[in-house]
């Protein structure tokens, strides 16, 4: 599926997921031809020699630095390293009965429909309450085939981020979604409220994308490409407000918050957006009645204003497009309602 240049180069960040290393070993010099699939069950004792071979047929078994199949043979020396669609973990899933939204499943993935204010995945302070561990149970519920310790994450999105995202439910579908979006054939696009009036009807936000050098939980955009990622962020106006401005975007790339940082760099940072400084009134507005609107709104909104609104994909065994569209959100759709009313009055 990948060779190993693409695997030199994939993203591993939150919204373009790529590939993380399992096992890096050298063999022995004493170690006789072996099939591969069977040495391995010696290092991974978790997993089952099926597992190992559809790790091999999705590409992701490296020896001496070129994909191999589970018939190879290892030899004395051979530099093997083993790669997976999800990061290690110590701590397994625990199913929780929790509600989420299915808007399509088939023995292969599933696609969600996430709400605002649920975390993707069991992380430092967030350990259950996530989206995986609701589909741990639904899989478990349902009896659907899948690897429940191993929730293929494809792709993420912000806690506070609405909207869809695929997870695969096996190693080949995975490997095979992952490969589309690292080759970025996958067809997204998120609806972002920002602050003020944007010049341009359409336009193209271009800066490498990179942690910021005093706050560790923003990005900055760094115009020279000295730091970070290359980013490029296409947005059109949907809809404009006066002091705020509906947008569609269409990335290029998937950095960690990448819309988020890329309209921040601009002047326009997204409505609400705690994080990014985006939580209080545009600045230059000293109206009360104004201010007063806004802290409205927030109650209305309070998250930061961006929903995935689009998936597309080609599946990975019908090998047929599916294409996904997520209605605005019940929170920026009544955001929406009460600028439109504040404006016209």
């Amino acid at each position: 599926m990948l060779d190993s240049n693409s695997i030199e180069n994939i993203d591993i960040d939150e919204e373009n997921k790529g590939l993380y290393e399992h096992l890096n070993i050298t063999v022995d010099p004493k170690q006789d031809p072996l099939r591969i699939d069977k040495f391995l069950l010696i290092y991974r004792q978790n997993s089952s020699r099926n597992k190992i071979s559809q790790t091999c047929r999705a590409g992701n078994v490296i020896v001496n630095g070129t994909a191999v199949k589970q018939n190879y043979r290892v030899k004395p020396g051979d530099q093997i390293s083993v790669l997976l669609t999800h990061p290690p973990r110590e701590n397994v899933i625990i199913p929780q009965d929790i509600p989420v939204n299915i808007v399509y499943e088939d023995d292969d993935l599933v696609v969600v429909d996430k709400e605002p204010g649920m975390v993707v995945h069991p992380g430092h302070g967030n350990w259950d309450g996530t989206l995986v561990n609701a589909l741990a149970y639904h899989f478990e519920k349902n009896g659907a085939k899948s690897d429940l310790d191993r929730v293929g994450l494809v792709h993420r999105i912000d806690k506070d981020t609405s909207g869809l995202l695929v997870i695969a439910k096996n190693e080949y579908a995975l490997s095979f979604l992952a490969k589309q979006f690292f080759n970025r054939t996958t067809k997204r696009l998120y609806w972002a409220f920002v602050w003020g009036n944007l010049n341009e009807d359409e336009g193209t936000i271009r800066g490498h994308v990179g942690r910021h050098p005093k706050n560790r939980m923003q990005m900055s955009v760094y115009e020279d490409g000295s730091q970070g990622k290359h980013a490029v962020t296409h947005y059109k106006v949907l809809e404009r407000f006066k002091y705020m401005t509906w947008v569609e975007c269409k990335l290029e790339t998937g950095r960690t918050h990448q819309i988020r940082a890329h309209f921040k760099h601009i002047g326009h940072t997204l409505f609400n957006d705690e994080r990014y400084e985006g939580h209080t009134p545009l600045r230059g507005v000293n109206i009360p009645k104004y201010k007063q609107f806004i802290k409205n709104v927030f109650e209305i909104l309070p998250r930061h204003a961006l929903h995935a609104h689009t998936l597309g994909f080609i599946h990975p065994t019908t090998k047929k497009e599916l294409y996904f569209e997520s209605p605005m959100p019940k929170d920026m759709t009544d955001a929406v309602k009460k600028w439109r009313n504040y404006l016209e009055n």
